[in-house]
């Protein structure tokens, strides 16, 4: 195992228990030693929910080990049955549970004799996934539990619904900006004639598992949640996916234009056309402003972006395609996925990263030295130590990612909020010559150290206020040049001396 401080995804417990507790009424039990349920807090204080999490703690402690934990996990969830009378309970091993050899589908058998409601495992290899997969698996796992449960019963309903109609899945707790966006797709199908039939996981209940059928196609918004599901539901229902991610005028286009060629195929007689030419132009804001004077002073301007699958690569799309702005590197830390993410931004930027290591895209960004950055909270920090603004696009989130406004950031108010954050997140004209007027960037002292922590270079005190009368919004550019300098030439200190050579040999 790989020992890290900071994680850009969560072990695959926190997978599961963000899927259990999207959904109503349904209760998770982890089984894990005291200090891993930090889940309950972190949800409460994100998601600010006025309600408790459903999330219990069986604790791995020195008694269980000694006797083994089959009669408290059993008891545990047979109390939580009689207490909250929840229609599922989801018990899901961590790591602990795993080195253990603990066999839990034991326990649920055995819980299930005695509760009343459902006892589910999730069914989670927590060595080989992270949390994204794990999610993914577990929402898939439940969907196919009470679509078989309603089968045995010969309680699936048959056939479609009258009118056109789509299930959403992937919204979920303590996904990136999921609330928001989950009304405005449900705004873009109603402005589409298109009902809702279920949004699932998050507020769903899973009495409505069995109806999920019914819908004429599957919409997933996210790549990481939700592909599992709806690849079932076509594979046994033969249910249409519509997997295009509508962030951006350009790709929001392409999905609705995807959704009308599936309905039609299913005999509708559909055409958004219209629709599509008057958002673009009238309602959403995106396309004047790319054409503004605005935007013309960002062409060429160099980027990163760096997050989750869905999220960079649509960043990387909105940056290239319809504001001119150079992608110099697109990255994001879903290995597992790596080469679909490859072909979908390698015409639109200059480098690709695949790295899950935060080090290396810090290092990536102090190299290619972008006007701005789209990222992470991670980038973000980055961006903080080298003087760069970053605009946060994807998880790993802060509280201040989950706003208490209305910030979606899918269909056509989603692409006026995109503009609203590129715009906002690189140095503005005369920006950088207010704070140097008004006492801004330049008062502070300048970071000695890269962003690594790996730099084996002085600087003596005459360098070093040198260095200071430099001003703020190009520092950092000169301290990384005259330290790249020295260290192709074997300098161990950098001097005035140093200092001016370097400037010459770069014709600064």
């Amino acid at each position: 195992m790989k020992l890290a401080y900071w994680m850009y995804a969560g072990p695959a417990h926190i997978g599961t228990l963000r899927i259990a507790s999207s959904f109503k009424n349904v209760h998770a039990i982890m089984h894990a030693p005291l200090g891993d349920d930090y889940f309950n807090v972190m949800r409460s204080m994100l998601e600010r929910e006025r309600d408790f999490t459903p999330v219990t703690a069986s604790i791995v402690d020195r008694n269980v080990l000694a006797r083994g934990s089959q009669e408290k996990v059993v008891e545990n969830i047979t109390r939580k049955d009689q207490e909250e009378h929840p229609d599922l309970i989801v018990l899901t091993p961590t790591c602990t549970s795993s080195i253990l050899q603990e066999d839990l589908q034991n326990f649920v058998d055995r819980a299930q004799l005695e509760a009343k409601g459902d006892v589910l495992l999730a069914d989670v290899n927590h060595y080989r996934v992270n949390e994204l997969q794990a999610a993914d698996r577990t929402l898939q796992q439940i969907v196919q539990f009470y679509i078989d449960k309603a089968r045995k019963k010969n309680e699936l309903p048959q056939g479609k619904t009258e009118k056109p109609s789509v299930n959403i899945i992937g919204i979920s707790t303590l996904g990136f900006h999921n609330n928001h966006d989950r009304t405005e797709l449900k705004r873009l199908m109603a402005d589409l004639g298109i009902e809702v039939n279920a949004v699932i996981p998050d507020g769903a209940s899973v009495h409505e598992l069995k109806n999920l059928p019914r819908a004429w196609f599957n919409l997933v918004p996210y790549r990481e949640l939700g592909l599992m599901a709806a690849n079932y539901l076509q594979t046994e229902f033969n249910m249409p996916v519509v997997d295009i991610t509508p962030m951006g005028v350009v790709e929001t286009a392409r999905c609705i234009r995807v959704i009308q060629r599936v309905l039609n195929e299913q005999g509708a007689n559909v055409d958004y056309e219209s629709f599509i030419d008057e958002q673009t132009r009238f309602v959403s804001q995106a396309a004047w402003f790319s054409r503004s004077i605005d935007c013309q002073n960002l062409t060429g301007k160099k980027a990163v972006v760096f997050g989750d699958n869905t999220h960079a690569a649509a960043m990387t799309k909105i940056l290239a395609r319809e504001m001119g702005i150079h992608v110099v590197l697109a990255g994001t830390y879903c290995k597992y996925d790596a080469e679909w993410f490859r072909e979908q931004v390698s015409e639109y930027c200059d480098e690709i990263l695949v790295s899950d290591d935060n080090a290396e895209i810090a290092n990536a960004i102090a190299r290619l030295e972008p006007a701005a950055i789209f990222g992470t909270q991670m980038e973000r920090h980055v961006g903080k130590r080298l003087d760069i603004p970053c605009g946060v696009i994807a998880a790993p989130i802060h509280i201040q990612n989950f706003p208490v406004g209305y910030k979606p950031f899918l269909g056509y108010e989603g692409a006026n909020q995109m503009v609203d954050l590129v715009y906002n997140s690189f140095t503005l004209g005369m920006e950088d010559h207010l704070l140097e007027i008004f006492g801004g960037h330049d008062t502070k002292e300048v970071i000695t150290k890269g962003v690594s922590a790996d730099s084996d270079l002085n600087w003596n005190r005459e360098a070093m206020a040198e260095l200071n009368k430099v001003p703020g919004f190009v520092r950092g550019k000169v301290k990384r040049n005259t330290e790249k300098f020295a260290r192709e030439r074997g300098f161990s200190e950098i001097t005035l001396e140093v200092m001016y050579a370097a400037k010459e040999a770069v014709g600064a």
